[in-house]
């Protein structure tokens, strides 16, 4: 049975990998509680309370454990995740899993020489049952070849819940980086794509004048030799929205287009994890809420079988070259 445990708890992610690991069969060992985000912490304990805290060095020594589980503070993820990859542990990481080039370079060189899997669990197709729905239909060819996706990700901001490094670029990346990885990834997944190009970026505030160096927009023209894409990313959901963000995709093919509405349908169907389809064929909305997350079954079978079938290890690395090159080439609007 694959055992697995959990280093950085200062984003909600963690939720996510340790759900997902457990329901794919696996073993949850402990966990170390150091943190930024005392409530958060608080919030693991009362969901796992039978879960052992286990000092940080005890985790990385132990032969036993397989796989390390990181949502530590973004620009921390890769030099945990590193370490991990040292003590011969394969990694989950939430994204973004770096913050610099250099980070990135590190971590590769670090696969290279152990052999181990780095994986960022990107949620925002990994954990939402109507994106893995959408590849399925993209790969059985209902709305053709894809061309293009456009991918929006408004979140909530939250101001009193966030710890300071927040609202510190050098600590969280960028906006780009810490929000529009997701986009990038669905992105390459969707349309096919092995590599792609930055065509412009830009990154802005405008909401917070009195933190001038946080980014609350964000936005990418994106292509390859397959399609184009478009993203935006945003703080700017407004307090009546009874959910973090209106969360949407739209991938048009040559043959339809996929619209995901994966959080809420906003004045329409309750719950979340809407599809709409249209083709030569149909015009119709699927429920999407039944739908197995598959990455984390395929993460763990990787693990056993030293494959790469949750996600090529050159899909990790691209998302985060995209990722980081769109940021450090952003144009800046907004405050200055």
């Amino acid at each position: 049975m694959l055992r697995f445990a959990v280093v950085g708890i200062d984003h909600a992610h963690t939720f996510d990998h340790v759900k997902g690991l457990l329901a794919a069969g696996a073993e949850f060992v402990g966990y170390c509680p150091q943190t930024s985000v005392p409530a958060l912490l608080e919030a693991f304990q009362r969901t796992y309370p039978e879960a052992p805290q286990i000092d940080r060095e005890t985790i990385f020594a132990d032969p036993s454990i397989d796989v390390i589980c990181i949502a530590a503070i973004p620009r921390d993820r890769a030099g945990l995740a590193i370490r991990a990859m040292n003590a011969g542990k394969d990694v989950m990481t939430d994204k973004p899993g770096v913050t610099t080039f250099a980070q990135l370079e590190e971590v590769k060189r670090t696969v290279a020489e152990t052999r181990r899997i780095f994986s960022i669990c990107f949620s925002e197709r990994h954990c939402v049952r109507s994106a893995v729905k959408a590849g399925k239909l993209v790969n059985q060819g209902a709305i053709g070849t894809v061309i293009q996706t456009l991918g929006v990700g408004p979140h909530r901001l939250q101001l009193p819940t966030r710890p300071d490094w927040f609202f510190e670029p050098e600590k969280f990346g960028g906006i780009i980086v810490d929000i529009a990885s997701h986009q990038v990834d669905q992105f390459l997944f969707y349309t096919g794509s092995t590599s792609g190009e930055v065509v412009a970026s830009s990154v802005g505030n405008f909401g917070m004048p009195d933190r001038p160096a946080f980014q609350d927009f964000g936005e990418v023209l994106l292509r390859s030799d397959k399609a184009s894409g478009y993203v935006r990313v945003d703080w700017f959901t407004p307090e009546a929205l009874p959910t973090w963000g209106d969360g949407r995709l739209t991938i048009l093919g040559t043959d339809g287009y996929i619209e995901l509405r994966k959080y809420i349908d906003i004045a329409g169907r309750p719950g979340k994890d809407h599809l709409f389809l249209v083709n030569g064929k149909e015009m119709t909305h699927i429920d999407c809420s039944g739908e197995r997350l598959d990455y984390f079954d395929a993460f763990a079978a990787d693990v056993r079988d030293r494959s790469e079938t949750a996600m090529p290890q050159a899909h990790v690395y691209e998302v985060c070259r995209l990722s980081l090159e769109a940021q450090s080439r952003a144009a800046r609007l907004g405050h200055r």
